[in-house]
């Protein structure tokens, strides 16, 4: 994806500031909303007509129609993600809100696993169909609403229903706070959300219906949220400091470096990182590697695979392409062939 400069302006439904992949804006709620450049979807700006023919190399991924921007097929779901307020933002990555026709997108996307719980509401349709492995070809259906606990390996989705969804996106551990069980007990499932909220999965997904815009809709969310929030239940110190140093980019220390620094046993910090994220710490690093290399893979560049995999921390080739077939089910050649502009979701073929 390519870099955009906008002008920091603050008035309702200008660009606040741009960055990799999004543009963001304020609402007139004073939200903070952050459109993905690859998906403007009819908005009547001038500005974002511009800017939308200039991030792209061929003129087939817009049209312009009366001074609006119209997708082709390529580029027909829009995403729309919000920025949590403060005390949630510190557990809460983004609010995403994803529109438009499926009608002639891929039937079924292979989801990526990233570490993370989300929350997953479908607006358009009554039911969500999901599966897993080791069953990856028997959907199960969801009433309305899911919650996806952290994963360490492929999912798949039937996309035909989701026209109109919303997803809470979870840092890591940060779902701790608003669930009634420890986070891995949801490892690598999908559990309806009446599970875990009751009636009241049923009575938000009603008020989200009935919401006109998505400024309310994020209003629907926080209220829901923060009566749930256990504050109890926050990052145990540890936990935090472990998910910091293992996400610090160059600088990341080793699972055996973070033990020694809190200066507990083995046992004990694995039990505390498990129960707050949902993975164990070797399982967490391992799917954060195996981000990173999406990221890195992402350009479309040509590859050593050898030199490549060394940089990333892996032993060999060979142990890079076990990893990579481990969480996604694809060789990396193959994943290249069959990616989309969303890294962890790749479209299957019929």
């Amino acid at each position: 994806m390519n870099r955009v400069s906008l002008s920091s302006k603050s008035q309702d439904g200008a660009p606040v500031f741009a960055k990799r992949g999004f543009l963001r804006f304020r609402t007139s709620g004073g939200m903070i909303e952050e459109r993905n450049e690859h998906v403007f979807y009819r908005e009547p700006l001038k500005l974002l007509l511009e800017r939308a023919c200039a991030l792209s190399e061929s003129s087939m991924l817009v049209r312009h129609r009366a001074g609006e921007v119209t997708l082709n097929w390529r580029l027909v779901l829009a995403l729309f993600r919000f920025l949590p307020s403060f005390p949630l933002s510190a557990s809460i990555e983004a609010f995403c809100f994803y529109e438009g026709d499926t009608s002639q997108a891929p039937r079924k996307e292979r989801c990526l696993p990233n570490g993370q719980v989300a929350m997953v509401i479908n607006l358009g349709h009554d039911t969500l169909r999901v599966a897993h492995l080791p069953y990856a070809d028997q959907f199960q259906c969801f009433h309305g609403g899911v919650l996806t606990g952290a994963f360490s390996q492929f999912s798949v989705i039937d996309t035909t229903t989701m026209v109109t969804t919303l997803s809470i996106c979870f840092k890591p551990g940060g779902a701790r706070l608003f669930l009634p069980m420890p986070a891995a007990s949801l490892t690598n499932q999908v559990v309806d959300l009446s599970c875990i909220f009751g009636t009241a999965a049923c009575d938000l997904r009603e008020q989200l219906q009935v919401a006109s815009t998505n400024d309310e809709r994020v209003r629907i969310l926080e209220r829901f949220l923060r009566e749930r929030a256990c504050w109890e239940q926050a990052l145990h110190p540890a936990v935090r400091f472990a998910l910091t140093s293992f996400q610090n980019g160059n600088e990341r220390r080793s699972i055996s470096e973070v033990t020694i620094q809190l200066g507990m046993s083995h046992k004990r910090f694995i039990s505390l990182f498990e129960e707050a994220v949902g993975l164990t710490p070797k399982a967490f690093c391992r799917v954060q590697r195996f981000q990173e290399v999406l990221r890195l893979i992402e350009n479309g560049q040509q590859i050593s695979w050898a030199d490549f995999a060394l940089d990333c921390g892996y032993f060999d080739q060979a142990h890079f392409i076990h990893d990579f077939q481990a969480f996604s089910g694809l060789t990396p050649q193959a994943y290249l062939a069959q990616c989309s502009p969303y890294r962890n979701h790749v479209p299957l073929p019929e």
